[in-house]
C-alpha cells in the first residue's frame, strides 16, 4: 500500500465538487511514496485486487477474480464515495488502480490520481490544449500504466508520460500532425517497453497506423501504417493515390498475447466512406491486425468487411479467449462486429483463421458469408452508392459501437453491450479532400424498425456452442461497456435513464440499481483495499449516446433529458 506525503507547494486551482462521503476535499497536492512499479509481469498477470489495464487484464476480458460482493449480497451494494470531474461531455475511461491508487481521465485530456479507497485528491494534470485542435470527438479513453510512469494520449495527437507518483511530466512527444485530422482518444497499451497509440480521424481523410514509443524516453521503436503505401503489401487493394486518405484509424486500445509476442488491434472505416470511390478491398480497413511487438510488423490480419460503405468501424479489439468446438480447443479471437455479425477466429503466430460469424442483430447488408474465408458478400440495394440514398440496418452505430464486451471463464459466457431494432440510411457525394475537413462524402439519416419497441440488450453467448444464452432487453439504447466478476455478476450502464446495473452473470437477472447523477458510457472496473472490494465508474453522458439519443426521440416524438457532468462512483457492501 501507498503513503503519501504533502507537497510544500499550494495547488494554485480549484476542485470542482470534489465529493467523498465523510472525506472533505484536499487542496494540497500529494506525492505517492512507496508507488509500485507496473511491471510487464504485472500487466500480464495481475494481482486480483488491482486493475491495471484498460480491460484489466491484457487479454480484454474485463474480469476479475473478486468476489466478496457477489450475486447473493450485491443488493446490499451502496456508494462510498464520489468525486466531480469538473468536465462536461461524455466520460469513457476506466478507473486505474494499483494498490491504491487511481487514475482517471475527463475529455479534454485532465487527468486525475485519486486514493481509491476515500476518494481524496493526490494530484492533478491538465494537458494544455492549443486554442484551436481538430477533434470530432474531445473524450478520452484512459491511461496506461508502465514502470513508475502513467501514459495519456492527447486531442492534439500527442502522448505524455507523467510521474506516477507526483504528475510531474517526464516527456511528451508528437506522434502525428493535428492539423491533417489526427487526434487521440484512445488509452496506449504498454508491454515490452513500448507504449502503443493509433490516432483517430477516420472522418478526416488520415492515413491510419499504430505507433510504439520507448516508455522512458518517447523515442519512436517503430511506426506500421494500417493503410499500406506503394511497394507494402495490400497497397494494391487501393486505386491511384487514394492510399493515402484512406482511415483505417485506431482509437480503441489493443489486446496482447505474450506467448505469441503479438499485440492486437481493430481497425476503422475507410475515407471517404463511399465504397465506389475508391473501388478493391481496402486494406487493412475494418480489420483486426496482429502487430509484432518487436518489429511492428503485421504478422496477420483478418477483414470482417471489405470496400466499406457503412461506417461500421471494427475498432473493438477482439477478446483473447479460448474456444471449443468439435472437441478441440483453440485459442480464440472473439469480436463482435459493428457490423452486426458475431466473430470467432482462430489466432496463430502467422495467421488468423475464420471459423464462424452469426449475427446477433438484425442485419440486412450482407446476402451470405463464405464458410471458409469469411468474406461477406453484399446485398446492392443495402450499399450506399455516390448520388444513391440506400437504407440498411443497423445504423451507423452498429450492433455493437465502442464499449467493451466482457468474457467471463467461470460461466464461459460473453457478454456483448447491443443496440437493435436500428437502421439508417446513407446520401453518398462526391467529396474533395482539404487537410483538416469533414471527408465523409454521405449525408445520413437514422431510422428505427419498431418505434416502440427495445433498442438496448445485453446479450450472453456461449461460444463454445455459438448459440445466445440469454438477453436483458431496454427501452432505451446501450451504451455500458461491461464488467464481469467471480461473484457470478456483470455490471454495466450505458442506457440513458441514468442507472448503473448488477445482473446475475448466469441469469441475466437485475439484482441491484443505482441512479447516477448522469448517463453512464465509462467503462466499469473492481478492486480491493485492505481485502474490500469497490466498483467503480465514472458517469458523464455526451458524445455518440447523446447523439443517438436526439435521432431516437425524434423517432418516438419524445424528448429526453440526460443532465451533463463526470462523476467518479465507487461502490461498495454496506458494513
Amino acid at each position: 500500500m501507498y503513503v503519501v506525503k504533502k507537497l510544500r507547494s499550494i495547488v494554485a486551482f480549484i476542485i470542482f465538487g470534489a465529493l467523498s462521503f465523510g472525506v472533505a476535499a484536499q487542496s494540497t497536492n500529494l506525492s505517492i511514496e512507496n508507488y509500485n512499479s507496473v511491471t510487464d509481469e504485472r500487466l500480464i498477470n495481475p494481482e486480483d485486487h488491482n486493475w491495471l489495464s484498460y480491460r484489466g487484464t491484457l487479454d480484454g476480458w474485463g474480469y476479475s477474480s473478486l468476489d466478496e460482493i457477489s450475486a447473493s449480497n450485491v443488493s446490499d451494494l451502496e456508494p462510498v464515495w464520489s468525486f466531480s470531474t469538473g468536465v462536461l461531455g461524455g466520460h469513457e475511461s476506466p478507473p486505474i488502480v494499483n494498490d491504491g491508487v487511481m487514475f482517471i481521465t475527463t475529455p479534454g485530456n485532465l487527468l486525475y490520481a485519486i486514493d481509491a479507497a476515500s476518494g481524496d485528491l493526490l494530484w492533478r494534470y491538465q494537458h494544455d490544449l492549443p486554442a484551436t485542435y481538430i477533434a470530432f470527438h474531445r473524450t478520452n479513453r484512459g491511461v496506461a500504466l508502465y514502470g513508475d510512469k502513467v501514459y495519456m494520449a492527447t486531442l492534439d495527437a500527442r502522448v505524455i508520460a507523467l510521474d506516477a507518483a507526483t504528475g510531474e511530466k517526464v516527456w511528451d512527444k508528437a506522434v502525428q500532425d493535428n492539423s491533417f485530422g489526427y487526434y487521440i482518444t484512445m488509452a496506449p497499451l504498454a508491454v515490452d517497453g513500448k507504449i502503443m497509440v493509433g490516432t483517430s480521424g477516420g472522418e478526416l481523410g488520415i492515413r491510419g497506423f499504430v505507433v510504439a514509443l520507448d516508455a522512458e524516453t518517447g523515442n519512436e521503436a517503430w511506426r506500421t501504417y494500417t493503410v499500406p503505401g506503394p511497394g507494402e503489401p495490400g497497397n494494391d487493394s487501393w486505386p491511384g493515390e487514394s492510399w493515402r486518405t484512406g482511415g483505417a484509424a485506431v482509437w480503441i486500445p489493443g489486446h496482447y498475447d505474450p506467448d505469441l509476442g503479438l499485440a492486437y488491434f481493430g481497425t476503422g472505416n475507410p475515407g471517404p466512406w463511399i465504397g465506389d470511390q475508391r473501388p478493391g478491398d481496402n486494406l487493412y480497413t475494418n480489420s483486426v491486425i496482429a502487430l509484432d511487438v518487436d518489429s511492428g510488423e503485421i504478422r496477420a490480419h483478418h477483414q470482417y468487411h471489405w470496400n466499406g460503405s457503412w461506417d461500421w468501424d471494427e475498432v473493438s479489439t477482439p477478446i483473447l479467449m479460448p474456444v471449443e468446438r468439435a472437441g478441440r480447443e483453440f485459442n480464440a479471437l472473439v469480436h463482435p462486429g459493428r457490423n452486426g455479425y458475431l466473430w470467432t477466429l482462430e489466432r496463430q503466430a502467422d495467421r488468423i483463421g475464420f471459423v464462424d460469424a452469426e449475427p446477433y442483430v438484425y442485419q440486412n447488408a450482407f446476402s451470405s458469408i463464405d464458410p471458409e474465408t469469411g468474406r461477406p458478400t453484399y446485398d446492392p440495394e443495402h450499399t450506399p452508392a455516390t448520388g444513391e440514398s440506400v437504407d440498411f440496418c443497423p445504423s451507423l452505430w452498429g450492433g455493437k459501437d465502442w464499449p467493451p464486451a466482457a468474457y467471463n471463464p467461470e460461466t464461459g459466457l460473453v457478454y456483448i453491450p447491443v443496440n437493435e431494432n436500428h437502421c439508417g440510411v446513407i446520401e453518398g457525394r462526391e467529396v474533395t479532400y482539404m487537410p483538416g475537413s469533414s471527408y465523409t462524402g454521405a449525408r445520413t439519416e437514422f431510422t428505427l424498425r419498431e418505434p416502440e419497441g427495445n433498442i438496448g440488450e445485453i446479450q450472453a453467448w456461449n461460444m463454445n456452442t455459438g448459440e445466445e444464452v440469454w438477453s436483458v432487453e431496454f427501452q432505451s439504447h446501450n451504451w455500458g461497456g461491461i464488467l464481469t466478476t467471480g461473484g457470478n455478476l456483470i455490471f454495466s450502464g450505458g442506457t440513458s435513464d441514468r442507472y448503473f446495473r448488477a445482473h446475475d452473470a448466469s441469469s441475466g437477472e437485475e439484482l441491484w440499481r443505482f441512479r447516477t447523477n448522469s448517463g453512464i458510457i465509462g467503462v466499469p472496473s473492481t478492486f480491493s483495499v485492505d481485502g474490500k472490494q469497490y466498483v467503480a465508474v465514472q458517469s458523464g453522458w455526451g458524445v455518440d449516446a447523446a447523439g443517438m439519443t436526439a435521432r431516437i426521440d425524434q423517432q418516438r416524438g419524445t424528448r429526453t433529458f440526460v443532465p451533463q457532468g463526470g462523476v467518479v462512483w465507487v461502490f461498495a457492501l454496506s458494513d
